[in-house]
C-alpha cells in the first residue's frame, strides 16, 4: 500500500473516531497505541457501544422476506469482520458465499470495523486473498440493502445484523462457542447474548448446533467440515522426519503454553526429530526447530509431508487443522474432549489429555509407529470424500426450507 494511501485511510480513521466517540476517546487511543504499539488489537473494544445500546435482545420484530422471483435465485448479506488472508473462519465463509454464487444466487459482504476503516479500504485485500467472491462490498454502518437472508458472522456482527431495519430472515454462521473466547465476565456475557437474538445457526460441525440449541434454545442445523484435497494431499518421495505444531499466540484457545511445554518434554526424548511451528513467529525453542510464522497454504502442505504427526490443540471447537493434516498423511494429535471428538470423527487421529506429558506421549507413539507409509495412506484416504462442496449444498438446503417460497 503507497504511504499516501494509508496516510489517507488513517485520516479518514481518525476522522470516523472522532464523530462515532469524541475527541476524548480518540486522545485514549492515541496513548494506549503509543504505549502499547505492537498489541494495540487488545486495546480496541471488538464491538460499537452503540450497536449495543441499540439491540433489546428481548424484542422481535417481523420477519419481512422479499418474495424470492419465479427462478428461485435469492440475494443474501453477510456481516463480517473485515478478512484477512490465512483466517480459516474467513475461508469457510468466503466457501460457503461462492457455493451460493456459483448455483446462481447473489452474496453482499458488508463489513463491521471497529478500528474506522471503510470498505473500500479493504477491497483490494479481499480480492487478492478470495478471488473467486463476486459480489459487492460494503460498509454495514451505511445500512444494508434488503435481501431474503441476512447472516452473522461472528459475535459482534450479530448486533448490527439485529438491528439494522433491512428485510431478511436472520442467520447466524456459528464457527465456534465464542463466549469462551473471553473469561466469565462482560464480554463473555455480550457474546452470549448473540445468540438469544433470535436467528437461525448454522453451525461448523454437529457439537456447536447441539450446544446452542440445548443451552439457548436456539434453532440451529450444522454441516460438516470440508477438507481442500486439491491442495492439502500426500506427496511422492517426501522423507518424513518432524513433527508440527499450529502455534498462535493471539488465539488462547489454541493452547500455544500447553503445547510447548508437549513440545519440550518431547524433545527431550527424541533430540533427533525436527520440531516445526507455524501460524506465527514464536522464536527458537531448541536446536532442532524450525519457526516457519506463518506460511501459505501450498508451503503449509509441504511441511505436513515432513511431519510424522502434527500437534493441534483446541479447547473450543476444531479448528481445519486436523483434516488438512490428514489429508497429507500427517496423524493429528489433539487434545481429548468431547467437541473435538464429535466435530472430527476420525478413528485416525490422536486423541490425548491435555497436559504436556500426555501430548508428548502420543506424539512419541505417533513417530515410533512402524511401516509410517501405510498410515499415512490410510489416513489420508480417511479425508478424500471430506468436500466443502457439501457444506454449500447443506447451507442451500437449509435456505430453501426456512425461507418463504
Amino acid at each position: 500500500m503507497s504511504i499516501a494511501r494509508t496516510f489517507r485511510r488513517r485520516a479518514h480513521q481518525v476522522r470516523r473516531i472522532v464523530a462515532d466517540q469524541g475527541v476524548k476517546q480518540l486522545g485514549a487511543r492515541a496513548l494506549r497505541n503509543a504505549a502499547k504499539r505492537l498489541n494495540a488489537d487488545a486495546e480496541v473494544f471488538p464491538v460499537r457501544l452503540e450497536d449495543v445500546r441499540a439491540a433489546d435482545v428481548s424484542l422481535r420484530r417481523p420477519v419481512v422476506v422479499p418474495p424470492v422471483p419465479a427462478d428461485g435465485t435469492l440475494t443474501v448479506n453477510w456481516v463480517s469482520t473485515p478478512p484477512s488472508p490465512g483466517s480459516g473462519g474467513h475461508t469457510t465463509m468466503f466457501r460457503l458465499i461462492e457455493h451460493l454464487e456459483s448455483v446462481g444466487h447473489t452474496c453482499r459482504l458488508y463489513l463491521y470495523d471497529v478500528y474506522g476503516s471503510r470498505a473500500v479500504d479493504h477491497i483490494p485485500t479481499i480480492r487478492s486473498a478470495f478471488p473467486g467472491f463476486r459480489g459487492e462490498i460494503l460498509d454495514v454502518t451505511e445500512g444494508m440493502a434488503d435481501a431474503h437472508a441476512v447472516f452473522a458472522t461472528a459475535w459482534m456482527t450479530a448486533y448490527p445484523a439485529f438491528t439494522d431495519p433491512c428485510a431478511g430472515k436472520r442467520f447466524y454462521l456459528v464457527q465456534d462457542y465464542e463466549p469462551w473466547f473471553y473469561p466469565v465476565g462482560g464480554l463473555s456475557g455480550l457474546a452470549e447474548n448473540t445468540y438469544r437474538m433470535g436467528f437461525h445457526g448454522f453451525t461448523a460441525g454437529r457439537f456447536l448446533a447441539e450446544k446452542v440449541r440445548a443451552d439457548l434454545d436456539m434453532p440451529a442445523d450444522w454441516f460438516d467440515f470440508g477438507c481442500d484435497t486439491d491442495r492439502y494431499h500426500l506427496k511422492d518421495g517426501v522423507k518424513r522426519d518432524g513433527v508440527v505444531f499450529y502455534a498462535r499466540r493471539l488465539a488462547p484457545r489454541r493452547a500455544i503454553e500447553i503445547g510447548l511445554l508437549a513440545l519440550e518434554v518431547f524433545a527431550e526424548r527424541h533430540p533427533d526429530v525436527v520440531i516445526h511451528t507455524y501460524g506465527e513467529k514464536i522464536g527458537s525453542i531448541g536446536p532442532n526447530h524450525v519457526d516457519h510464522g506463518l506460511v501459505s497454504p501450498d508451503a503449509l502442505n509441504d511441511i505436513y509431508n515432513r511431519c510424522y504427526a502434527g500437534l493441534t490443540l483446541s479447547m473450543t471447537n476444531v479448528s481445519l487443522v486436523p483434516h488438512e493434516m490428514l489429508a497429507a498423511g500427517c496423524v493429528p494429535v489433539v487434545n481429548d474432549a468431547p467437541h473435538n471428538r464429535t466435530v472430527l470423527d476420525n478413528d485416525h487421529v490422536v486423541y490425548a489429555p491435555a497436559t504436556p506429558h500426555d501430548l508428548a506421549r502420543a506424539l512419541s507413539a505417533v513417530v515410533s509407529t512402524p511401516d509410517f507409509d501405510q498410515v499415512a495412506k490410510v489416513s489420508s484416504a480417511s479425508v478424500s470424500g471430506r468436500s466443502w462442496e457439501a457444506a454449500g449444498h447443506e447451507l442451500e438446503k437449509v435456505l430453501r426450507r426456512e425461507l418463504p417460497a
